[in-house]
């Protein structure tokens, strides 16, 4: 699941494109190759729409260059190496450009693409860990891969069938939460307690209070998000987080802070807005450096974990934003369905060359479509601007933690509202997708999560007699699973060390 934020599209008013779809007098004939092409008059749109529509999707989740960088940034690989902010700038900007640019002239659908968020979280704080920035984005380079090749297979329908609808909730209201617990963290609102025994592990502020500037940078930025939300204003999480960089350069001047209190990041007005893109993380990748840091079970837990994220959300992504744009067939089908999830494969597999993580469709496309977008077009505007973001590094470079945290919060939240689709009755789906959602954020690993939600459906259908109904790929996961939680027992059962 792209850990992707939906902020509640705005249905179109009527206009003089829409008379097709309306049931009304046909739409006009394309009157220009480019209007044939991306079919914009059949669809019952215009060109000024599809402009506004690529604008409204650039600027609600234009954030994506900032958050990914803190996500990716903040992080250390095995060898203790950091990934240089300005540089994950361009590479996150460059696939988004590129990828998005792509769906729009190859899909012709208003979807667009970039470094998902949740996906990230999986690959800073699960996969680099135990292996180098290049081991680790080789391994997202193989789930795209991998995606492409379950998509050309045929294979997507197997796996959709294969994991129950609750669990798939249950994994993106878990990575909800764990992701509200990085922006506590990293905004410096909880912290954890050095050198206590016998006490809770995290506490408010330091010290059990909240003080200092940058907490009440981040606090404000919570509820100026949250306000903005609330009134349904557009690119309301980006607008937050250019307001409380605003305010945070401005307090940096005027107060004396210790710098070391902003972490990372010191909010300074940049020499330049303008600079040369720094392409230093392209291609550097190891398509199979991790192999030679961990096993092989922990490998293929990994990449599934990525594989079932990016999957499913893109499917429901792209399902979503089509069928509110009114693109579905007769009978309820994506049109080139097939070459979408292809491109979107490719996307993940492109994030990982990048070093930008596995990229994937946004559902903020909807604010788009929501403008009156229709066709691949608005994707090639929102393309275009991702590529002139390249040029301004230095703005997105300026942000601190405590500005950009307020975004991973209501991310959160807005993860979280899945929950209400789990059938809580139902004993046999309620505690796996319960375990899930609770191991996620208290282990501090999606993985973990994942692998306690599939172990506990699997055993529990197993003791009510209905072992038949579990899908044999199901069986192999969680086989794999209880491998992965079992493995020191059983290097030293086998005299591995």
């Amino acid at each position: 699941m792209s850990e992707k934020v939906t902020e509640p599209p705005v249905p179109p008013s009527p206009g003089p494109g829409d008379a097709a779809a309306s049931g009304g007098e046909p739409a006009p004939r394309p009157a220009s190759p480019l209007d044939r092409f991306f079919r914009i008059s059949e669809r019952g749109s215009t060109l000024a729409r599809e402009v506004r529509g690529g604008f409204a999707t650039f600027f609600t989740m234009a954030y994506i260059l900032v958050l990914n960088p803190i996500i990716l940034g903040t992080a250390e690989d095995k060898f203790g190496n950091k990934l240089d902010g300005a540089e994950l700038v361009t590479a996150t900007a460059l696939v988004a450009a590129v990828m998005t640019l792509i769906m729009g002239v190859g899909g012709n659908l208003p979807l667009a693409l970039a470094a998902g968020l949740g996906l990230n979280a999986v690959v800073a704080f699960q996969i680099a860990p135990l292996m180098s920035w290049p081991d680790a984005m080789g391994l997202v380079v193989i789930e795209g891969l991998l995606i492409c090749l379950l998509v050309v297979t045929g294979l997507r329908e197997a796996i959709m069938h294969a994991i129950p609808a609750a669990l798939k909730q249950a994994i993106s209201v878990g990575i909800g939460l764990f992701i509200a617990f990085i922006g506590l963290i990293d905004a410096g609102f909880a912290t954890r307690i050095p050198g206590e025994t016998g006490s809770v592990p995290v506490q408010l502020g330091i010290g059990g209070q909240l003080s200092g500037w940058p907490i009440l940078v981040f606090c404000l930025g919570v509820l100026l998000t949250v306000a903005l939300m609330a009134r349904k204003v557009k690119g309301a999480i980006l607008l937050s987080i250019v307001a409380m960089t605003v305010v945070a350069i401005v307090i940096e001047q005027l107060a004396d802070i210790d710098p070391l209190a902003w972490g990372l990041t010191v909010p300074v007005v940049p020499d330049d807005v303008v600079a040369a893109p720094d392409f230093g993380l392209i291609g550097a990748f190891s398509l199979f450096g991790a192999f030679g840091e961990i096993g092989i079970v922990t490998i293929v837990l990994l990449v599934f974990t990525l594989i079932l994220s990016d999957f499913f959300d893109t499917m429901g992504t792209v399902v979503g934003v089509s069928n509110e744009a009114g693109l579905l067939d007769e009978d309820g089908k994506v049109p080139h369905l097939s070459r979408v999830l292809l491109i979107d494969g490719a996307a993940a597999a492109a994030g990982g060359a990048a070093s930008a993580s596995s990229a994937t469709s946004y559902i903020e496309s909807a604010a788009g479509v929501g403008e009156g977008a229709r066709t691949g077009f608005a994707s090639v505007v929102t393309g275009g601007l991702f590529a002139l973001a390249l040029f301004l590094t230095p703005l997105a470079t300026v942000v601190p933690a405590q500005a950009a945290a307020p975004a991973l919060v209501v991310v959160g939240f807005l993860l979280m509202t899945q929950v209400r689709h789990i059938d809580w009755e139902r004993f046999e789906l309620a505690v796996p997708a319960f375990l899930t959602i609770a191991v996620m954020p208290f282990t501090y690993s999606i993985t973990n999560g994942i692998g306690a939600g599939f172990i506990a459906f699997v055993l529990i259908k197993a003791v009510l007699g209905k072992a038949r109904e579990v899908h044999w790929l199901l069986w192999l996961t969680a086989g794999l699973f209880v491998v992965y939680f079992a493995i020191n027992p059983i290097e030293q059962l086998f005299g591995v060390r």
